[in-house]
Order: C-alpha cells, then structure tokens, then sequence
C-alpha cells in the first residue's frame, strides 16, 4: 500500500513535469512515448518486483498476435490469450495470498492491460476488417486504421500515468494526447467566435486537478477513519445476527458498503488526477461553458449516491470498465449482451466465488429492475409529489439492491456468502424471480439496435 501511494504522488509530480517540459511544443512525439514508457515500466518494478514480469510478457505475445494474426480474427486472438493468461495469474494469486487481497498485488495493473489490449484488438478489427456502414457512430469514431508501432504500443499499454491504477482508454484518444491534439480536437466542437472568443482557449488542468485531490484526501481521512471501524465481515457475526432485527441489519448493511467505498474513490480519483496533471483526460465545454475535464473519470460519485435505479449506479461505478466491457463484449455479443457482459466482468475481476455471486445476483437484479422500471414508471410521471416519491422510494431500493449484491464481492469466499444471503433471506434473490415472471418484459433495444449508418440508410429508402 505504501508502494502504491508513493508511486502515485510520485506520478503526480512527474506528470506536472511531463505537461511543462514534455509538452508537444516541447518535445517530438518519440521522446514523449519513451519517457512515459520508461517511467511507467520504472514503477511497475518498483511497486511489484519480479512479479511485474507478468505485465511485460503480455504485453509482448500480444504484440505478436497484433503483428501476426489474420485482422477478420486479431480481436478474438488477443482476447483469448490476454483473458487466458489473466485468469492464469488469478488462480495463482489466489493460492499466493489464500483469499486476501493485496492493494498492490499485480493482477491489478494486469486487468488494466487486458483492458487495453483487448479494446485497442477490436478498435482496430473495426478500422481494418469491417466496413464503415457495418459499425455503430461509436466505433466509427473510436475505429484504429493502422497497426502501431511498437513504441506507441508500448506507451498506450505501459505510460506511467495509468500503469498502476488505470484506468483504460481509447487508443486514439490517448495518441492524440501524445501528438498534441487531444485539447485542440475537443475544442474544435465548439464555435468560440459566438462566445466572443478570437482564437482557441487553452484550458488548464490545474483546477480540476486540485479539485481531485482534495477528493482524493477526504477519501483517504474516511478510509482510515471509517472502513475499519464498520468491517463487512460483522454483519455475518452470530451475535449480531441473534440480536439484531431484520431491518436494522439492512440498515447496518447499508453503512458497512458505504464505508467500503472510500478506498475506490481514492485510487480512481487519485488516478484521474494524475492523468489530468500530464495535461490528458479533456473532455470538452459543457452548456454552462465550463471546461471539463472527466474524460478518463471512473467514478461520479454524486450520481452514485443519489441513483434511484441499478442502472444508473453501475453507469456512474467504474465507469472506463464498464465502457470496455461495452465495447468488447456487450455490443458484439450475437445473444444474451446483459448476461455475457456480467460474467464477462466476474471473470477479469478473478475467480474468487464471491464475484460470481455478485454479478449472477446483479444480472437478476437488472433485468428486474429493467421490468419494474418499463412498466410502472411512467405512472408516476403525472404530478411532481408522485415523482418525487417515486425517486425517494427507488433511491432507496436501489441502495438498498446494490449493498445486497456486492457484499459477496467483499467476502470472497462460499461459506460467508451463503451465510449472509440467508441472513437476509434471499429476499431480493426472491423479489427479482417474482417481478420477472409477474412483469411482462419488454425486448432490449441491443437485440434490434443496428448501425448508425445502416439505420439512416434503411429510413431514406423507406421514404
């Protein structure tokens, strides 16, 4: 952990350097590539060890496969060797460190990795082997039309800004970094004559960044203060369990996950942080004309607190994961993208039986939720109390499911998690089954969703 801390504060004041004296009116493309890579690899070693062997072997077989396999089957190569070799290391680390888990152990840098090799795979299967009316707007922009060179393989995968603790990106968004043209293109959206500009603004990080470490040491304080002090471990406890009540448990369930969470808002904005300062991570202007700069954010932790539906928790709770798992699972899956993409998610996290638990529990709770929300909420639409209520009562369920399903994701094991479901009495487990044989479904949009281009070309016939 104190490996882990240094190296990141270490990244912070390398990546203010790297803005000021690398920056691309400063430096060519090359040395910026090499000195990020050389870096990220420095940290690596530092914070691993030999076990940071792991990373480099494969991020070089799979530089071969990218070289030497056929472009129609280089996303599923890579996705097979990276996931494989992943899951390899799970089972060995679970043997190492017999159910606990280390801050810095390395499958962690590891799971980023097979984030990137795997979306740079299929980016760039969609820029090579298909055709541009075949790929939805999102691919289309994201798409990669040349192999890279080794070196900008080497940074995209290996820069000392994510290597530690992520999180993934495009590949074409972080080159355009490299090259210069990150800011510009973003800002180039907008007509800045109309708001009384003459040339481009040149936004700086500096306050987005302070803004995020001041997040970073409030997560910290409850972290040291909080997650120790209410452990998850005691909602299984027998005397609790002998003298609390069944809502007071839920209750204390309640408090136990909240102070779980501080340790992720921590590292993700810490990281986010660290990518900011190197001048990476703009996003654009929003309405109000501020300049935004969550591009690479993990997390929105207001949305998060305040979500009155299981959707939208998961959409603002690590949200680069979950755009990978959009890009190489949920949208190229031919059946089922909502199951196959939460075990897709339980299979990188590892292979401890607790993930299982939670993402089977998660894909029951989604899909009934999904029913529940496409068939009674535009009741509550009419008035404003009946709004109101509507969001006060979800909001509740909805941090109510979420504690229910993640707390195997902190147990790991069988036996506490059998142990906690039956405290509870698999009621949401029971609530969900019901909702879903009671409820009519309605089909996902995913299972009629076509090209952007397809679609437009399918309406000017069809008038």
């Amino acid at each position: 952990q104190i490996n882990f801390v240094a190296c990141q504060l270490f990244a912070l004041l390398a990546a203010f350097w790297f803005r000021i004296y690398l920056g691309p009116s400063h430096a060519s493309s090359a040395v910026r590539h090499a000195f990020a890579t050389l870096f990220g690899i420095y940290f690596a070693v530092f914070c691993f060890g030999w076990y940071s062997i792991h990373l480099f072997v494969l991020v070089m077989m799979n530089y071969g496969i990218m070289n030497m396999a056929s472009i129609p089957n280089i996303h599923r190569y890579s996705f097979v060797v990276a996931m494989g070799y992943l899951t390899l290391c799970h089972i060995s680390r679970m043997y190492i460190f017999h159910y606990g888990i280390l801050t810095t152990d390395f499958s962690g840098p590891l799971m980023i990795i097979t984030q990137k090799i795997t979306t740079l795979a299929c980016q760039l299967h969609d820029g090579i082997g298909r055709q541009a009316e075949e790929l939805t707007a999102e691919q289309n922009r994201l798409a990669v039309k040349t192999r890279p060179s080794l070196l900008e393989y080497l940074s995209y995968l290996l820069n000392f800004m994510s290597i530690i603790a992520g999180p993934c990106s495009n590949y074409k968004d972080y080159i355009a970094f490299i090259e210069g043209r990150h800011v510009h293109m973003k800002l180039l959206e907008v007509n800045w004559k109309q708001k009384g500009y003459d040339r481009l603004p040149d936004p700086s990080p500096t306050g987005a960044v302070m803004y995020k470490l001041c997040i970073t040491l409030v997560s910290l304080i409850l972290f040291l203060t909080l997650t120790k002090n209410f452990p998850m471990a005691y909602i299984i406890d027998n005397e609790f369990l002998d003298k609390t009540p069944f809502l007071s448990r839920l209750g204390y369930l309640y408090v136990v996950t909240q102070a779980a969470k501080p340790k992720y808002y921590f590292a993700w904005t810490l990281a986010d942080a660290v990518n900011n300062a190197a001048g990476y991570g703009f996003s654009g202007v929003d309405e109000r004309g501020t300049f935004r700069w969550d591009l690479l954010s993990n997390l929105n932790i207001w949305n998060i607190e305040t979500a009155t539906s299981f959707k939208m928790y998961i959409e603002n709770w690590n949200i680069q994961t979950a755009a990978w798992l959009k890009c190489v699972c949920y949208d190229r899956a031919p059946w089922y993208p909502t199951a196959l993409t939460f075990i897709l998610s339980a299979l990188w996290h590892g292979i401890y039986p607790g993930y299982y638990f939670t993402f089977l529990t998660g894909i029951l709770i989604t899909l009934a939720a999904r029913a529940i929300r496409n068939n009674c909420r535009h009741y509550f639409l009419s008035s404003v109390p009946l709004k109101i209520a509507y969001d006060v009562v979800t909001w509740v369920v909805t941090q109510l499911a979420v504690c229910y399903t993640v707390a195997p994701f902190v147990m790991l094991a069988v036996e506490p998690t059998i142990k906690f479901y039956k405290s509870m009495y698999f009621h949401m487990h029971i609530i969900s089954i019901l909702v879903l044989l009671v409820l009519p479904i309605k089909p996902q949009a995913h299972s009629v969703r076509k090209p952007q281009n397809q679609a437009m070309q399918n309406s000017v016939k069809s008038k």
